[in-house]
């Protein structure tokens, strides 16, 4: 059996992956997931990382997505009982909106009028930094592991090196003489 803390983790992730899944839409993980409403091909948000960008403490959300959760759920409620959608009760409630009610329910709490406005925009960048940039993961493990937003955004692969470099300039031209000062390894005297 579950504990309550194992409960209320999983309950968590749910609605977590479900929101970042409204920002970022991917493909169902298996036929059966309820967080991700599998309205898109390949890996959304919630493949890419958001809720471990989220967890993370560098982010500074960590310790307030118990709180954020229980409000989403409680936006949820309300939106499903004006829309009248009868919400599935074995799920959390954001989890239970179908995608379009979803997305109309982060629309409405990321209106510049709405007064939690920036924390709901918060939480909508952190899934889309997951997506985009990675930047809870060292840019070549997640380009070798095939990050989904970093292949999907174009990101070129790292060198034999490891690094990033740009042997036919990477404007195409050269834009400036080198400083006769530069050492071999780039730096300035």
């Amino acid at each position: 059996m579950e504990s309550d803390d194992a409960a209320e983790n999983r309950i968590r992730t749910m609605v977590l992956e479900a929101f970042a899944d409204t920002i970022v839409p991917g493909e169902k993980r298996t036929a059966d997931d309820p967080a991700i409403a599998g309205v898109d091909t390949g890996g959304g948000a919630v493949v890419c990382g958001a809720v471990e960008l989220l967890e993370h403490p560098a982010g500074g959300l960590a310790p307030a997505l118990e709180t954020i959760c229980v409000e989403l759920d409680a936006y949820a409620r309300e939106h499903a009982e004006a829309q009248g959608i009868t919400l599935d009760p074995d799920l959390p409630p954001f989890v239970g909106l179908p995608f379009a009610a979803r997305t109309a329910l982060v629309q409405q709490l990321t209106d510049p009028a709405h007064p939690d406005k920036q924390m709901w925009v918060g939480l909508a960048l952190f899934c889309n930094m997951a997506f985009d940039s990675a930047p809870h993961l060292h840019t070549v493990d997640a380009l070798a592991a095939g990050h989904p937003g970093l292949t999907t955004m174009g990101y070129a692969a790292p060198g034999a090196d490891g690094l990033w470099g740009f042997p036919a300039f990477s404007y195409g031209r050269q834009l400036a003489d080198q400083h006769p000062h530069t050492t071999a390894t780039g730096s300035p005297a």
